[in-house]
C-alpha cells in the first residue's frame, strides 16, 4: 500500500496533499482522557505573569529527583507522569495485527489502516471504492497512557494535528477519534495550546498572539505531566538548595522558602484550583496556556462556571464541578488531596472506601443491617460508581461506543446500590 500521495473524490485537500473530511473543522472535545478547550479572545485584565515562564525557569524532573528520590522513583510510573510519550511499539496499545488493525466507517467505502514500518507508525486513510483516493499520516505523539484509551497527534511541519483513530482499552478495538464525524475521515483538527496544557508539562508556540493557534516548536515539547507542573518552576529552587552549607547560607534557609510552592500547604479554593486546571471541564481560556502558576485563583484563567445544585455535570472532565455539588464536599474541608496521592498511581475501588470511613460509620449504612462488614469495601462502587459519558462519544464496527467514568459526584445511587447488593449476596 503506497504511502501518502494526492487525494480526491471523497476527500478534499488540505495544503495540496491533506486530506480533509467533510466541510468545518468540529471545534470539540478531541481527547479520550481529558478536556480540550478551545479558545475565545484574552478578556481577563492583565497579570504580571501573562506569559509562559521561560525554560531556563525550570529545573526538570531529574533535578527534582535528587533530593526526592522517593516521591520520583513512584511518580515516574503514574498515569500523570506518563499523560504523552513518543510513539513506539510499547507506548502505542492498539493493535498492527492483520485482522486487527482496520478501522471501519460509517461508509462501507472509508477505512483507515494501522501501519507499521520500519521505525514509524502510520494510521492510512483508503476509500476502497477508489483506491487511488488514499492519504497517510504518521502518529508522531501518543496522548494517553490507556488506562482508559489513547489519542494520538501527527505534525506537518510546525503544525500540530489529531489523527482520526483512537484507541479504546475498554473493548481493546480502534475506535474513530471522540467527536469525529462516523461516516468520514478527517485529519486536520488542530492541537491548541490548551490542549497540550493538560497533556505536556511544557512547549512553546509560534506567534504567542493566538491562542488557539496549532504552530509549536517541535523541539520545545516536554512530555508528560513533571513536578513543576503542581510546584511551579524550580530552577530557583534547586540553585538555593544547591548552595554550600556556609553558616550564612545555612542561616538562610531558615527563612520561609519562595521558590517553590507545597500545594498542601496552600488554602482549600487554591488547592482545587491547581487540579481544576485540567480537571474542570473543557471551557474556554481567558489567558494564554502555560501562564497558570499553583496558588493562582484559577478563574482568572479559564472561564469556568461553578456548577449548580440539580445540574447534571457529566462523568468525563469536570470531576472537580462534580465533587462540588456532593454533600460530602460541601459539609467538609475535603479536597481532592483527601482521597487522591498525586505521588502514587491510582489503586482500585475498594482501596479508597477507607477515606469514606474517615468520616462516616459503616454502622450508618442502609445496608450495614442486611450485609454487615461486606459492604467496609464497597463505599466508592455504591455512592461513585462508573457512568457512561455524554462527551466522550465516538464509533466502531458500525456502533457508537460512550466511554465510562467513574464519577466524582458522591450521592446515593439506588442501582448503583443494588448492583453492589446483589453482587455481595451472591445473585
Amino acid at each position: 500500500m503506497k504511502l501518502g500521495g494526492p487525494v480526491s473524490g471523497s476527500f478534499r485537500v488540505k495544503s495540496g496533499d491533506k486530506l480533509r473530511a467533510g466541510g468545518a473543522i468540529l471545534l470539540l472535545v478531541c481527547a479520550v482522557l481529558a478536556p480540550i478547550a478551545l479558545s475565545q479572545a484574552l478578556t481577563s485584565p492583565a497579570s504580571d505573569h501573562d506569559q509562559p515562564p521561560p525554560p531556563r525557569a525550570y529545573a526538570g524532573d531529574a533535578a527534582c529527583a535528587k533530593c526526592h528520590r522517593k516521591e520520583a522513583a513512584a511518580y515516574e510510573h503514574t498515569p500523570h507522569a506518563r499523560d504523552s510519550s513518543l510513539p513506539s511499539a510499547e507506548s502505542i496499545l492498539g493493535s498492527f495485527q492483520p485482522g486487527k488493525n482496520v478501522l471501519h466507517t460509517l461508509d462501507p467505502n472509508l477505512v483507515i489502516n494501522m501501519v507499521a514500518a520500519p521505525g514509524s507508525f502510520y494510521q492510512s486513510a483508503v476509500n476502497l471504492a477508489n483506491p487511488a483516493e488514499h492519504l497517510a499520516e504518521r502518529f508522531d505523539i501518543v496522548i494517553g497512557t490507556g488506562r482508559h484509551g489513547q489519542s494520538y497527534l501527527y505534525w506537518d511541519n510546525d503544525q500540530l494535528y489529531q489523527l482520526p483513530a483512537s484507541y479504546f482499552t475498554a473493548n481493546h478495538e480502534w475506535i474513530i477519534s471522540p467527536s469525529f464525524p462516523a461516516d468520514k475521515i478527517m485529519f486536520d483538527r488542530p492541537i491548541t495550546p490548551r490542549c497540550l496544557e493538560c497533556h505536556t508539562s511544557y512547549f512553546t508556540w509560534i506567534d504567542t498572539n493566538q491562542i488557539d493557534t496549532n504552530h509549536f516548536e517541535k523541539s520545545s515539547l516536554v512530555f508528560g505531566i513533571n513536578c513543576e507542573r503542581c510546584h511551579g518552576p524550580g530552577a530557583a529552587h534547586v540553585a538555593r538548595e544547591s548552595t554550600s552549607t556556609k553558616p550564612e547560607q545555612a542561616k538562610s534557609r531558615l527563612v520561609a522558602d519562595h521558590t517553590i510552592v507545597n500545594p498542601a500547604r496552600l488554602d482549600r479554593d487554591r488547592q482545587l484550583d491547581l487540579c481544576s486546571l485540567c480537571h474542570a471541564g473543557a471551557v474556554d481560556p481567558l489567558r494564554p496556556s502555560l501562564t497558570f502558576r499553583v496558588g493562582d485563583n484559577i478563574r482568572d484563567f479559564l472561564a469556568i462556571k461553578a456548577a449548580t445544585p440539580g445540574e447534571t455535570v457529566d462523568v468525563h472532565g469536570n470531576q472537580a464541578g462534580a465533587l462540588e455539588l456532593s454533600k460530602c464536599f460541601t459539609s467538609s474541608k475535603m479536597t481532592c488531596s483527601s482521597c487522591h496521592n498525586v505521588h502514587e498511581g491510582p489503586g482500585v475501588a475498594a482501596s479508597y472506601s477507607h477515606y469514606c470511613l474517615e468520616c462516616h460509620q459503616m454502622r450508618t449504612c442502609g445496608k450495614y443491617a442486611s450485609l454487615g462488614e461486606k459492604i467496609r469495601s464497597k463505599c466508592v462502587d455504591c455512592h461513585m460508581p462508573i457512568q457512561e459519558s455524554g462527551q466522550v462519544v465516538s464509533f466502531a464496527a458500525g456502533h457508537a461506543v460512550n466511554a465510562s467514568f467513574r464519577t466524582h459526584q458522591i450521592a446515593i445511587y439506588d442501582e448503583a446500590s443494588k448492583h453492589v447488593e446483589q453482587s455481595l449476596a451472591g445473585k
